[in-house]
């Protein structure tokens, strides 16, 4: 399944993910240094769906906030 979510580094909030009207919305504490917010958000998506991190990979956008990722399931 793929599908496209909007990421908030550096968030309070986080870790945690959100069903907006726009998609989900993904808040991670990690700030976007060295790829650390998008280990965040593999960690974050995979313990939302319940899968193993190596089963969720980031497609494209790896240096923008929407991403585009796969989810195997």
């Amino acid at each position: 399944m793929q599908l496209t979510v909007r990421v908030k580094p550096g968030s309070r909030r986080g870790p945690l993910v959100e069903d907006t009207a726009e998609g989900l919305v993904v808040h991670v504490r990690e700030r976007a240094v060295d790829g650390a917010a998008n280990a965040g958000v593999v960690k974050v998506l995979a313990a939302h769906f319940g899968v193993a991190p190596r089963d969720i990979e980031i497609l494209r956008g790896h240096t923008a906030r929407i991403k585009r990722v796969e989810v195997d399931a």
